[in-house]
Order: structure tokens, then C-alpha cells, then sequence
């Protein structure tokens, strides 16, 4: 079905005349630029109760954060203004007419200031009824803005905003027109949507995980991030001023030699003289492509993957993100301490081989040299080609002598480590290998998963169908 563009005058004029929802905008940062198109549009006294702009901290303060605690552009303060300004709309207003269903919209913004020396993000979000009467639902996004010009990210928040409020109002029962439409009369380079959550009576057949990697595949942002409870949240708070570690792969199943790398893995993160366990989190990474099938994300697939890996207490991440320089390009835009990628040899095979880098004008040199930043460090786990073959590190692996010259300069200057492993029987054994395994009725595949990972599949069925990739 093709979707119909509506412009961004004629959204506000229809939730003004045609609808039932009134309340408030509350707008922090980036001046009232969302409640000033339904002023524009007309009959707005039939949507808007009340608009605030409490521009001076002070005043903000006072109205949603009485305790002074919190970042005042942050999720947190985001959920307060919601609140309060729900609240006070629906305690004066909801005896006065049985039909009206309320809502309160709030966004706190910041964005370019004078002397364009700061990153330009913010939060924005719904309470809102669907029903008169009824418990309200909420929608949350994240914005990172990427105009360089403070007029024209006023302009993309206040288009997002009517675009978010439409779609509360009339693409609640379908997440994907949801998304789309949220692109509606704005061109997707002029923003990211970094994370996005919804809840209440209306929207609890959505999963949020779902929605998060659908934002990824839509181009909408380049990654999402679930801690190891499954629930997502935006990358920058998560990595603030945290030590990372990130292991990617395919993780269908999740073997023990999986979760041995990362035990090694932050085993040799823990030797860091400035380590903090406290302070640091440890991701694994699947990017887009393992998760698509004929172009479309397998859904049932794509949760199994996380399931299991939060069954082992990991954090995840999904990304668009093919070549490992731009993933540390991402990370690196965080504030955020020390960076370790671990991958196996055959992984690092591929990482120095030149043919990926063509289309870079420095090749492989100017990959490596984005791929390690002074706070990043490359971990290697070893592996075996065959049950009877010796065990390959990166001090026995062969590679052309260009190369070769480069990967011992950062491996004299410790950007490339080593790890050391126990599991002698079982280097061998690859997620692929123990995936036919699954797939063929070979019961043996049980051997190289965890228990948590075993029950995962034996009660969701993998084992009996061949629906694992």
C-alpha cells in the first residue's frame, strides 16, 4: 500500500477540527516550534488546553524537578514533564466533557547554540488517550540532529512533532505506517531516531525490540541498544563514560565458545590498571544483514537471537554497520573511556584482507587507521581449522608482508592482544557448524550451548524445524 504524504499544515488542521484529543505542549530548548503549527493551522482551541515554554532552568525546575536532580535534556526529565503535565490537564479538565479523550505532549531539545560547539540532540514524547475514560498510552523518542543550522533543526522538530502526534492518534494500530510516517514532510538526513518506546493498554502488543530494529532497517538510525534485560535505550546514556567491550557475530545458537570469548575477553579487559567492573559494559553485536530475510526481518528469528543472548546476562546491539572501522567510528562518537573489540581469526582474516577497503583512497592503511583510536584495543581468540589441526593465533597466522608490517606495529604497541583459551576441543566448532548440526537432527549440537540456550530452543521448537539461518 502506497502512504499518502500529508503536509504538515493539513496533520495539525485535521487533529485540530476532526479529533477528540485535547491537552498540552510543553517544549524545552527549541522555543514552542511544535505547538505553534496547530496556532497556525487553525481551530487549535478545540486541541490546545495550554502551551508552556519553561526556557530558564529555573522554571523548569520548579514545574517538573523539584529535587534539582537529573539532566534537564534526558529521558528522565522527559517522563516528568509528561507526567505533570498529564496530570494537569485530566485533574481540571476530565469531568467537564465525557467525550474528550486528553493527551500532553513535552519535548526538551537543545540545540545548535551560537557558537555551534555543541551536539544537538533531545527527547520528545506522547501521554495520551485513545478512549475517553481510559488508562493513557505513551510513545518516547530520542532525536539526534543533524542540521547544522539552528533554524532549520527548530523547523525539524517542530515538523517531528505534529508527525508524532498524528501518528499516537491515527497509525497506533499499525507500528510500521507508525515509523514511516514519522519521515512525513521531513528529509531523514536531517535527523536520527536513536531509540523509541511504547507502552499502554493500546500499544502492549507491540515489542519494543521489534520496533528498535525497524528504525535500524528503515535507515532511521544506524544502531539500537538493549541491556541485558532486553529493554532498549538510547546509546549515549548507555555509554556514557563507560568502558566498552563489543563482540560481534551471528549468535544462532549461542555457543560456549561464544560465551568463553567474552569471559576471556573481560577477564583481559580486567587487567587495565583503571578498570572498573561497575563501570563497564560488554555487547554483542549483530548487524542488520544476519537478521534479514529477503530483505525483510525475520521477527521471530531476530528475537530468538536476543532471548539467547540475554539468557547469558549480555547487553545487545543491532547495526547497519558492515565494516568494523565504521563501528568504531560509532562508539567513538560517545564520550565514553576505554574500547575493546574481540573477534576470532577467521574474522581477523577478513579484517586485513585489502579487498574490503577498495574504496577507501588510503585502502587498508586508512581503515586500520580509523579503526584504532588511542583508547582502542583489538582482542583475538584463537581457533583451529579442523578437530586435528594446531591452534592458530595471531603469532602463527599467516598474511602478505605489507600487511604483515602494519599488524606487528600495532602489535608491539599493544593494540592487539591475544587471548588465551582452555577449550582445546571445541576451537573447532563454529556457530555455522553447530547451526547444521541443529538443523540436520544431529542431537550432539547440544553439547556446545549452554543450558540457557539449550531450553531456548528446545522450547521454542528450532530443533525440530530447519528455520535456523
Amino acid at each position: 500500500m502506497i502512504h499518502e504524504i500529508i503536509p504538515t499544515n493539513r496533520k495539525a488542521l485535521r487533529l485540530n477540527i476532526d479529533t477528540p484529543l485535547y491537552g498540552s505542549f510543553a517544549e524545552i530548548g527549541g522555543g514552542q516550534e511544535v505547538a505553534r503549527h496547530f496556532f497556525q493551522a487553525g481551530g487549535a482551541s478545540a486541541t490546545i488546553a495550554k502551551t508552556v515554554s519553561a526556557y530558564d532552568k529555573r522554571f523548569s525546575d520548579s514545574f517538573y524537578n523539584n529535587n534539582k536532580q537529573g539532566r534537564h535534556v534526558s529521558e528522565q526529565r522527559l517522563v516528568k514533564m509528561l507526567n505533570y503535565e498529564y496530570k494537569e490537564v485530566t485533574s481540571l479538565l476530565s469531568n467537564e466533557n465525557d467525550e474528550t479523550t486528553f493527551f500532553a505532549f513535552a519535548n526538551t531539545m537543545e540545540v545548535l547554540n551560537y557558537t555551534k560547539t555543541n551536539k544537538s540532540h533531545g527527547w520528545m514524547g506522547v501521554k495520551f488517550q485513545l478512549t475517553p475514560d481510559s488508562e493513557p498510552n505513551l510513545v518516547i523518542i530520542h532525536i539526534k540532529l543533524l542540521e547544522n543550522d539552528a533554524i532549520l533543526q527548530q523547523s525539524t522538530i517542530g515538523v517531528l512533532g505534529v508527525n508524532l502526534l498524528f501518528a499516537c492518534k491515527y497509525f497506533h494500530d499499525s507500528p510500521t505506517k507508525f515509523l514511516k510516517s514519522l519521515t512525513d514532510n521531513v528529509s531523514i538526513d536531517r535527523f536520527r531516531i536513536t531509540m523509541m518506546r511504547m507502552s499502554g493498554p493500546d500499544l502492549d502488543y507491540i515489542d519494543n525490540k521489534l520496533l528498535a530494529v525497524q528504525l535500524v532497517k528503515n535507515k532511521m538510525t544506524r544502531s539500537i541498544m538493549f541491556d541485558k534485560h532486553g529493554n532498549v535505550h538510547q546509546p549515549s546514556d548507555m555509554l556514557y563514560k563507560k568502558n566498552v567491550l563489543a563482540f560481534r557475530g551471528s549468535f544462532m545458537p549461542v555457543t560456549y565458545i561464544a560465551k568463553d570469548i567474552l569471559n576471556k575477553s573481560m577477564a583481559l579487559f580486567a587487567l587495565d590498571e583503571d578498570y572498573e567492573l561497575e563501570n563497564t559494559l560488554s555487547f554483542c553485536e549483530l548487524s542488520l544483514n544476519n537478521i534479514l530475510s529477503k530483505g525483510e526481518v525475520d521477527e521471530q528469528d531476530f528475537l530468538n537471537r536476543v532471548d539467547m543472548l540475554v539468557s547469558i546476562g549480555q547487553n545487545v546491539m543491532i547495526s547497519d554497520l558492515p565494516e568494523y572501522y565504521k563501528l568504531v567510528d560509532f562508539f567513538s562518537q560517545f564520550k565514553m573511556k576505554k574500547l575493546r573489540i574481540v573477534m576470532g581469526i577467521p574474522t581477523f582474516e577478513k579484517v586485513l584482507n585489502k579487498k574490503y577497503y577498495t574504496a577507501l583512497r588510503g585502502g587498508v592503511l586508512e581503515a586500520v587507521g580509523k579503526m584504532f583510536p588511542s583508547n582502542m584495543k583489538l582482542y583475538i581468540y584463537p581457533t583451529k581449522r579442523n578437530e586435528s589441526s594446531e591452534i592458530i593465533t595471531s603469532d602463527n597466522l599467516i598474511m602478505d608482508d605489507d600487511i604483515k608490517l602494519i599488524f606487528e606495529y600495532l602489535k608491539e604497541n599493544r593494540f592487539i592482544l591475544d587471548i588465551k583459551s582452555e577449550m582445546i576441543n571445541q576451537l573447532h566448532i563454529s556457530t555455522r557448524k553447530v547451526n547444521k548440526m541443529i538443523s540436520s537432527g544431529d542431537s550432539s549440537w547440544e553439547k556446545y550451548v549452554p543450558m540457557s540456550v539449550c531450553k531456548i530452543i528446545k522450547d521454542r521448537g528450532l530443533h525440530k524445524n530447519n528455520n535456523t539461518n
